[in-house]
């Protein structure tokens, strides 16, 4: 029998399948709750995990659930719902919601855990699903101190850096600044790479001289990697969800009564893209888009290049 707390994981996707599955080979039982794709849930019931009917069913069960979803309502209703992990909450539970969150949905729904004596914690991810399987994901925390001493050894499976950023809600915040500037430089780059296409410059020549200079940085290779090389796994992170961090940002710019032009001409680009259709397409497609808004094919250009 392990002596270690029993844990949960709901939202087993492209992230929370790898950092489960960190969790698990550290030793501590693991309940997952799965979805429709049932590939990442057989492949962790096959290492030993096993499977809740219901968040209620796994707030029984567990001393600590983590969350890896797509946005703040998803979070609600796994919470909240009729069969949430609230309805089965007991005291001295804790909920780890790793998905990048509105701060004030955070902060609202650690009252509600609080008043049936659970504990919430936000702990969203810097990295990509590569990480998460090597378990070296960035993990930026808003805690209570002593919980966060409890949980810490659990997030350590999962994470190679660790950043306690202060109370409930801190965490969130600080990944929303972190997408802030990710997506915004996804918005320069398109524009960037588009307007030299258009006066003579390919996206080749761009990256020579951008990627070696103090300017370069790992996103710009990623996002390069796409655009020269069309390599669409370069940075596997969906408009739709660059659009809502974005909105995120947005809001939380206005409840800090902040000037935010430059998130709000960032958001602009991924909610045209979504308005389009195309809200699945990963963040560097972004450039093919703002393209064909000049006139333009970059796949076409590229190919010109080569």
């Amino acid at each position: 029998m392990s002596d270690k707390p029993v844990v949960g994981f709901i939202g087993v996707g492209l992230m929370g399948h790898g950092m489960a599955k960190n969790i698990l080979q550290a030793g501590y039982p693991l309940i997952i709750k799965g979805h429709r794709n049932r590939t990442p849930v057989e492949s962790l019931v096959g290492m030993g995990a096993t499977e809740a009917a219901s968040p209620r069913e796994m707030a029984e069960k567990c001393d600590i659930i983590h969350l890896c979803l797509s946005n703040s309502p998803q979070v609600e209703q796994v919470i909240r719902g009729e069969d949430g992990i609230l309805a089965g909450a007991h005291d001295g539970l804790v909920v780890i919601d790793t998905t990048t969150a509105d701060p004030t949905s955070t902060m609202a729904l650690a009252v509600d855990l609080a008043a049936k004596g659970a504990a919430m914690v936000d702990a969203p991810l810097g990295r990509t699903p590569k990480e998460a399987e090597e378990g070296t994901l960035d993990a930026m925390v808003g805690a209570d101190a002593s919980v966060f001493e409890r949980v810490q050894p659990v997030i350590d499976t999962w994470a190679g850096s660790i950043t306690h950023m202060g109370p409930v809600g801190t965490g969130h915040k600080m990944k929303l600044l972190m997408n802030f500037i990710s997506m915004s430089y996804g918005a320069l780059f398109s524009e960037a790479t588009v307007l030299a296409a258009k006066v003579g410059i390919s996206p080749a020549q761009l990256r020579e001289v951008i990627a070696p200079s103090r300017m370069g940085c790992g996103f710009f290779d990623t996002f390069m990697s796409y655009v020269v090389d069309r390599n669409r796994d370069a940075h596997k992170f969906a408009i739709a969800n660059a659009a809502k961090d974005l909105r995120y940002v947005n809001a939380m710019a206005s409840d800090a009564g902040v000037v935010n032009i430059m998130a709000a001409a960032a958001r602009h680009y991924y909610t045209h893209v979504e308005a389009i259709g195309a809200a699945d397409d990963y963040v560097p497609m972004l450039s093919d888009h703002v393209g064909r808004l000049n006139g333009l094919d970059m796949e076409e250009v590229t190919k010109k290049d080569a």
